[in-house]
């Protein structure tokens, strides 16, 4: 059995940002579809410090790749990071991260708006990916917990496009108890990064705000503990 522990911060190195950072200032303040520096590749570099991270909190059990198409995990307890295949209430959905011991726990989504264009004409819409996402997942399986982080360069983000998209996170990084809106998520961070330097800005969002990086682990971990502590994989 693996004992349940704190969750560790997500830490992404600087360097390993600051190359993306190159190639976004490269290619015209906009990240390309095929690698190298590509922005699935900069969602997976997020996939896999959360992943990783909740491995250590689950025990430090394994993390490991699935199957695309498969139901379920190649081992009984481990982390996969994705594409993990959900077969939910609305839709089948694959996410990047899961945890499914017996059924599905933990999933996450990295999204990337990688310049100014795409935030302008696709926060919105991303926006409701993440309600539907939340709500395929929450509708037949309500225990678990639907996280996601939203990765934009600083660069890009204007005053009132910044305050709008904080403000609507905010309304649906707040599900708490597992009879509140299947349309919420149980943690949502926004990461505002730097591509002239790879660090995460610590001005944004608010120190206060629930969305910040550093509070990502807090609310996943506490939510985990309320609904699984104590029972298997995890007594002792």
């Amino acid at each position: 059995m693996a004992p349940l522990t704190t969750m560790p911060p997500i830490t992404i190195a600087q360097a390993d940002l600051a190359r993306f950072g190159s190639s976004w200032l490269h290619n015209g303040h906009r990240l390309s579809r095929t690698p190298p520096e590509s922005s699935s590749e900069l969602g997976e570099l997020f996939d896999n410090a959360v992943g990783h991270a909740l491995a250590a909190m689950l025990g430090n059990i394994p993390v490991v790749t699935p199957n695309r198409n498969a139901l379920m995990p190649a081992q009984a307890n481990c982390v996969e990071v994705g594409p993990v295949r959900i077969i939910g209430g609305v839709r089948p959905q694959n996410f990047d991260v899961g945890y499914r011991p017996d059924k599905v726990r933990f999933v996450f989504d990295s999204k990337t708006l990688n310049d100014a264009d795409s935030i302008k004409k696709n926060w919105q819409n991303m926006v409701n990916d993440l309600a539907t996402e939340a709500t395929t997942v929450h509708s037949r399986f309500p225990h678990a917990l639907v996280t996601f982080m939203v990765i934009v360069p600083k660069p890009c983000l204007m005053p009132a496009q910044q305050v709008a998209l904080i403000q609507t996170l905010e309304r649906l990084a707040r599900r708490i108890a597992v009879d509140e809106p299947v349309y919420l998520a149980e943690a949502i961070a926004l990461v505002a990064w730097n591509p002239d330097n790879g660090t995460i800005d610590t001005d944004i969002p608010d120190p206060d705000s629930p969305l910040r990086i550093e509070k990502f682990p807090n609310h996943t971990e506490a939510a985990y503990m309320s609904r699984y502590k104590g029972l298997p994989p995890h007594t002792e």
